[in-house]
């Protein structure tokens, strides 16, 4: 029994400055197996050791409710050891979900920064004992798609241990662009797109999903929740649209989430966005669950979370909020954002300005620093040069010339390009965007963004220096900076 809580029918009556939750009318939480601390204004709020299912740390309601009574100042979030994680499976996933099933487990790429190897490892030694057959798929979207050696190399997965434990798992890739790997399972109407987008859009959007589901009974998601530039933040039932699902879902919400705008949108829980994938997911027939956890930026998890996609992704969003979000009191003119060796390609790497998006200030430069990478997009890379990079009103305005593109790559043109203006033919970007990349300079000028040569760029030359308006981002692309609100 914590020192600060007593506890009654399973839940914990909280006490700030010696004043239960519940006098404060403030509803209790649920007893959480981790530590947690959370500093307010006046006052510091300790949870301890517990027992529930599904959660470990402060209930997402009562984040809300302190946070609209008392204004959250700060927040310190511990990380789970490797020996905890292994336990949360042990005692969190239930195996009546899963006996005698087929299982389709579905993860992400190595776009993403996830403890896969310690996750997968976890997951297999508690189901595999009691499924029929447990196979991968990897949620590629449009990304290229990995051999079985990088695939093994994301899972953790030894040679030798593929031979001998792993032999009977199958691994498969998405084919986002092969039609007979496609199955169809319903359509979104004109009346549904008009109202779920607000009047934006009111078209019929086939959903088809990849077929592979079609030999399983249940399909198991694990992947991390972060702020999202297209549907707010990651994870949930994004892992099947587009995670594993067909072109023209994909084209549909990508470009309904370019109108709204990355700005109005990233880091926002409910968007039209999301509606429009939880809806297209709810037509799939087979058991849904999901495994999602938000990751600190070291790899190591603040939270794991079990249920439905939309349970666990709604508790993930609830601590990915705290976690992955920074908050500034002025813009800055100057962003160096350095992206990892993951973003090997501007389509990914994009992500280094849809972060960093929301505090550049106006006539501000971004620079995406990535020396490693040498393409705009292996798979999008020559319909790319062809549309360029450009702010929203330079496509809407100019529809007719440019509604036959794939509206993915629209998407993607836009956000990376940022708001701006486009008026009587002259289109006004609200900031600069300078790739300092292997991308060479001819075809940064092509696709209508700045370059500079990586080579003259002094990293530390632009540390510690936001009293100046400069910012320098380490490790870009997952953590989303956002000015406070005046």
């Amino acid at each position: 029994m914590s020192r600060r809580a007593s506890r009654k029918n399973g839940l914990l009556d909280l006490q700030i400055q010696g004043r239960p939750l519940s006098e404060r009318g403030l509803p209790p939480t649920i007893l959480q197996p981790r530590f947690a601390k959370i500093t307010f204004r006046d006052y510091t709020l300790h949870t301890y050791a517990g027992g529930s299912r599904n959660h470990w740390h402060i209930n997402p309601e009562l984040h809300k409710t302190i946070s609209e009574v008392d204004g959250m100042a700060a927040e310190s979030l511990s990380t789970l050891s490797a020996d905890e994680v292994r336990q949360w499976f042990h005692t969190q996933v239930p195996l009546e979900d899963f006996r005698d099933q087929k299982v389709l487990l579905i993860v992400p790429d190595a776009t993403r920064t996830a403890p896969l190897p310690l996750l997968f490892g976890a997951l297999f030694d508690r189901l595999r004992p009691v499924v029929q057959n447990l196979d991968v798929l990897i949620a590629l979207g449009t990304h290229p798609p990995m051999s079985e050696q990088q695939i093994c190399k994301l899972l953790g997965i030894a040679p030798e241990e593929r031979e001998r434990l792993f032999f009977q798992t199958r691994f498969f890739n998405h084919e986002w662009d092969n039609p007979d790997r496609l199955t169809t399972l319903g359509v979104l109407t004109s009346q549904q797109t008009a109202e779920i987008t607000d009047g934006r859009l009111s078209l019929d959007v086939p959903v088809q999903i990849n077929s592979r589901i079609d030999d399983y009974d249940v399909l198991l998601v694990l992947g991390p929740v972060f702020p999202h530039e297209v549907v707010g933040f990651s994870g949930g039932n994004k892992y099947f649209f587009p995670g594993i699902g067909g072109p023209d879902i994909l084209n549909f919400f990508h470009w309904l989430g370019a109108l709204i705008t990355n700005v109005g949108i990233i880091g926002v829980k409910d968007t039209p966005v999301r509606r429009v994938v939880d809806l297209s997911a709810s037509m799939i027939r087979q058991k849904r669950r999901a495994i999602k956890f938000v990751v600190a930026a070291d790899a190591s998890l603040y939270g794991l979370f079990y249920g439905t996609p939309e349970s666990a992704w709604s508790e993930a969003c609830a601590i990915s909020g705290k976690a992955h979000i920074k908050r500034f009191d002025q813009p800055f003119h100057t962003v160096l954002s350095c992206a990892p060796p993951m973003y090997d390609e501007l389509w990914v790497a994009g992500k280094c300005m849809y972060k960093m998006e929301p505090v550049v200030a106006d006539g501000g430069e971004l620079i995406i620093y990535a020396p490693h990478m040498h393409e705009v997009s292996v798979t999008h890379g020559k319909l790319i040069e062809e549309v360029g990079y450009h702010v929203r009103d330079y496509f809407v305005k100019q529809w007719d010339r440019f509604k036959h593109y794939p509206w993915g790559i629209l998407a993607h043109s836009t956000h990376v390009r940022g708001t701006g203006t486009f008026s009587d033919g002259i289109e006004k970007p609200r900031v600069k965007v300078t790739l300092a990349s292997g991308i060479p300079e001819e075809i940064c000028h092509r696709i209508n963004l700045g370059y500079r040569d990586p080579a003259t760029i002094d990293i530390e030359s632009f540390a510690n220096r936001e009293d100046e308006g400069v910012l320098l981002v380490r490790k870009s692309g997952e953590h989303l900076y956002r000015l406070n609100e005046a």
